[in-house]
């Protein structure tokens, strides 16, 4: 058996229940940073949104917490010119940090789309044991209108947007996002830039599927393909998704051999090992977090 660190139960209740003491001191901000074409990247204090802004209107991906509804709707009125709500927005997999504002935008006809899993999850109640922690189910109003169980295309502002299914990553239901046109990927809570990613193993996730599927999308991209992260500042090309690969593959594979060793997640997440990867365990989660993920993993 294996403990989940502190910094795990930490990062659930920025998951799970996101109001903390200082959010309502300041007015919740958006920054826009474009990316190429109609798309944007949109920042507010969740994962990373995406959105296509044309003369078809606007498409999103993902939606923030529901606090910052309100203020990605004034940043979406000052890039598009075509009135009223996003017409699609998907949801990379089922956390509040990416579809708290679903609601929001469902009650304004906003079509919702996402893999099957992601329905399931949120129109049940969620037990995350680890973090002793549930999720009751959201309003009808947040929930996707439009699911599928592999991948689903969408042809909005000249571009052929796909959702595609890699199962057993971050969550059961994760969908990373290609704007094929455009060539660029929204990769979801697949992509912690430059940190160690949330597996939630609760949910279906697996820390070694995560990196499966990280070298299948690796395999489906080019040198020119610009990747947005689910949570960090700045893109990712190709070579930066290698880099990260390695990274993870690399720690995955000495945790096992530790592991098989009859080592401890404690005692080797304290080893002068970890040293070279010192700046991947500073955000949320920190390298016995990594550990434990690994080790629940198998």
């Amino acid at each position: 058996m294996f403990r989940f660190p502190l910094a795990v139960f930490c990062l659930a209740t920025i998951l799970v229940f996101p109001a903390a003491a200082g959010a309502a001191e300041e007015a919740p901000r958006v920054k826009i940073t474009p990316i190429k074409g109609p798309l944007y990247e949109l920042q507010g204090s969740g994962g990373n949104v995406v959105a296509s802004v044309g003369d078809d209107g606007v498409l999103l991906i993902d939606s923030d917490y529901a606090e910052y509804a309100p203020a990605y709707e004034a940043a979406l009125a000052g890039l598009s010119s075509v009135p009223g709500a996003p017409r699609f927005l998907f949801n990379t997999h089922w956390h509040f940090d990416h579809v708290g504002g679903n609601a929001y935008w469902g009650e304004q006809g906003t079509l919702i789309a996402a893999h099957d899993n992601v329905y399931q999850r949120m129109s049940t109640r969620q037990e995350m044991k680890v973090f002793n922690r549930v999720v009751e189910p959201s309003p009808a109003a947040a929930l996707p209108v439009i699911t599928y169980a592999d991948e689903v295309a969408v042809h909005f502002n000249g571009d052929l947007v796909r959702a595609r299914h890699y199962p057993h990553g971050h969550t059961d239901g994760d969908s990373i996002i290609f704007f094929t046109g455009q060539n660029v990927v929204h990769m979801g809570d697949h992509v912690f830039k430059g940190a160690f990613p949330f597996i939630d193993i609760g949910s279906g996730g697996n820390a070694f599927s995560f990196i499966d599927n990280l070298r299948a999308v690796h395999g489906q991209v080019n040198d020119e393909t610009v990747l947005v992260p689910g949570h960090g500042a700045g893109f990712l090309d190709r070579a930066g998704l290698a880099a990260y690969i390695e990274v993870l593959a690399t720690t995955a594979e000495y945790t096992r051999a530790q592991l098989a060793a009859g080592k401890s997640v404690e005692e080797i997440a304290a080893q002068d090992w970890w040293e070279q990867y010192a700046s991947y365990g500073q955000g949320f989660i920190d390298t016995a977090s990594w550990v434990s993920f690994i080790a629940g993993s198998l």
